[in-house]
């Protein structure tokens, strides 16, 4: 199990995190952050900030809810993982500014990515509701349980195929 998937489970776990969905604005409030939730003119989904002992998130208000909910979970899991950044900007289109000093490494988005999954989709819930659910193809499969948890379409398919629950949406 990644380092990611571990950490989003011992908080899960810490903070009593059962009902579905989970609730990341509760979790990042709960780790101190004050969240602001805010359109922008520029190109950014989310960004990260540290400073003398205050932790600001903030989410791109523009984005659809499911898309905002991520988002925020993927700012919890680079703020629990990532205790030495300072400032990390999540843009919508990260590689149009390669230069961006607080442009998180790919190794760093890609922990974040699968921390907010595994905080948002827990594993035996989605296991659990895999089971559950009456489907005939993956792509109802990932139509069914999205809602449930959450989640775009697009981020509920990479949970069940990171999972192995199935193969391709």
């Amino acid at each position: 199990m990644a380092r990611a998937d571990v950490a989003a489970r011992s908080l899960a776990d810490e903070y009593g995190l059962t009902a579905l969905p989970v609730d990341p604005e509760k979790v990042a409030t709960s780790l101190g952050a004050i969240v602001i939730r805010q359109p922008t003119t520029v190109e950014l989904s989310g960004m990260l900030m540290r400073r003398h002992g205050t932790i600001a998130m903030g989410i791109n208000s523009e984005m659809e809810p499911a898309r905002q909910r991520f988002a925020l979970a993927h700012l919890v899991g680079h703020l629990h993982l990532h205790r030495r950044r300072e400032l990390i900007l999540d843009t919508i289109a990260r590689h149009d500014h390669p230069n961006l000093l607080s442009m998180p490494t790919e190794r760093e988005e890609a922990e974040a990515n699968r921390f907010a999954s595994a905080l948002l989709a827990p594993d035996a819930a989605v296991r659990r509701a895999a089971l559950e659910a009456d489907f005939r193809t993956a792509s109802q499969l990932v139509d069914l349980l999205a809602p449930r948890f959450g989640l775009t379409p697009a981020v509920m398919g990479a949970r069940l195929m990171g999972l192995g629950i199935i193969l391709d949406v």
